[in-house]
């Protein structure tokens, strides 16, 4: 244990040399006893299957370095998502996937940040020393949740400058089809498994769930009245009873953390009004835990769209505008990336990076974690945020718009994004 701590305390060279001996101080097996870190991460982006440490090393040294510039918040899975079986077999632990991941989120200077999702076979019904990719989704069995709690446990005495962990992503596996209702006491259970025993091994840790999706019903499933409702549509009352299990019998919990979809297929009439489900979903959970809130993944585009860059990248912007205005601590961007044409990721193949990256680290550098965040007071179908530093106005139409700042007139051109620094 001591030669593999001690490998890891020397390749934390983003962190201060205090970070570095709080890792090496809990590396003797004893529990640590850390400081809790800020829940407010800001803005930043998870690791999916083709992201991080996939083709040429070069292109990846350069991904690394744009990052390194203007440093987020990274999230990354334990297993899928780029990351193999992390334990194949009871007590037998392949963790040479996700060290790359690891290692890559530390050269480029992120927070990381581990989603607890998703569990080897033999915790799920399948054979010990096997992956079956296609159950990726399918929940720990009941007898199992001790099981992927101790890996928890493990993962967190492995990566020690890890403080941050989302329990599971979207309910996975946890949908009754008997009851055809979303089991929020089953995953509640494994929740407190997995809270517990990241707890046991540093009290420091920051343990946050339950990462469901406001969604809408499916098409066509009729799930009667929702208390979350507005001219954007409606989340599924199952899900809100399943939030609802898991914050009143958690065990505890350091943030709270949902995704969702903000766009015309929940029920929207069109891409602008999409966006106000934002408010009204953190509204709601806002009425229910003063707890920090984290979004795990968000999506302003349908699936079936194909929008021009310009619009994509408004669309997105006013998105991150209404996380800033409303109260959202920390965000993750799916970065989906698949190849060096794909519409969602941050970077091409060839690790150039894509104009949303450059927004991300524009949003982290002038909304910081903690900032006080003001509303200029435009309307649709401009959104605006205004920061310590500067005010963000978007143009989300496809003609040219004003915007009163301040008192005077702001023209945008279409799908226009403006940075205005405060004084201007």
């Amino acid at each position: 244990m001591r030669s593999e701590c001690d490998r890891w305390a020397r390749g934390l060279a983003a962190l201060t040399v205090a970070a570095a001996l709080l890792v090496v101080a809990g590396c003797d097996g004893t529990p640590r006893a850390s400081a809790a870190p800020s829940n407010s991460l800001g803005v930043g982006f998870t690791h999916t299957q083709f992201s991080a440490v996939d083709g040429d090393p070069r292109a990846t040294q350069q991904v690394a370095a744009v990052l390194a510039a203007q440093p987020m918040p990274q999230a990354q899975h334990i297993m899928g998502f780029g990351a193999g079986n992390p334990e194949p077999s009871p007590g037998q632990y392949d963790f040479a996937s996700l060290d790359a991941r690891m290692d890559f989120i530390r050269r480029s200077g992120g927070t990381p940040v581990i989603t607890l999702c998703c569990a080897p076979d033999w915790m799920k019904g399948g054979a010990e020393g096997s992956t079956d990719w296609s159950r990726l989704e399918v929940a720990p069995e009941p007898e199992h949740y001790q099981d992927f709690a101790d890996l928890a446990a493990e993962i967190s005495r492995r990566y020690p400058d890890v403080r941050h962990y989302q329990v599971w992503n979207e309910f996975k596996g946890f949908f009754n089809e008997r009851t055809k209702t979303w089991d929020g006491e089953a995953y509640t259970e494994l929740y407190n498994r997995v809270y517990d025993a990241l707890k046991e091994v540093d009290p420091g840790n920051q343990v946050g769930g339950p990462y469901i999706e406001m969604t809408a019903p499916p098409p066509g499933v009729d799930t009667g009245p929702s208390e979350l409702t507005g001219p954007w549509g409606l989340v599924d009352q199952r899900i809100l009873d399943a939030f609802d299990t898991w914050n009143e019998r958690k065990n505890g919990a350091d943030f709270v953390v949902v995704d969702g979809h903000t766009t015309t297929e929940e029920g929207a009439p069109d891409d602008v009004t999409a966006l106000t489900k934002i408010a009204a979903v953190n509204g709601w959970i806002q009425g229910r835990t003063s707890l920090p809130l984290w979004w795990a993944e968000w999506y302003v585009e349908p699936d079936a769209a194909r929008w021009a860059p310009e619009k994509r990248l408004a669309q997105r912007t006013a998105g991150l505008v209404e996380f800033a205005r409303t109260g959202v601590d920390t965000s993750f961007y799916w970065n989906a990336a698949r190849n060096a044409s794909s519409p969602t990721g941050l970077w091409t193949a060839d690790g150039r990076p894509e104009p949303f990256l450059a927004t991300l680290q524009e949003f982290a550098r002038q909304f910081p974690p903690g900032a006080p965040v003001g509303d200029p007071g435009v309307a649709a179908p401009v959104f605006g945020a205004r920061g310590p530093r500067a005010t963000v106005l978007v143009n989300t139409n496809d003609a040219p718009t004003t915007a009163t700042l301040d008192g005077a007139d702001v023209g945008l051109a279409p799908y226009e994004v403006r940075w205005i620094p405060s004084g201007a």
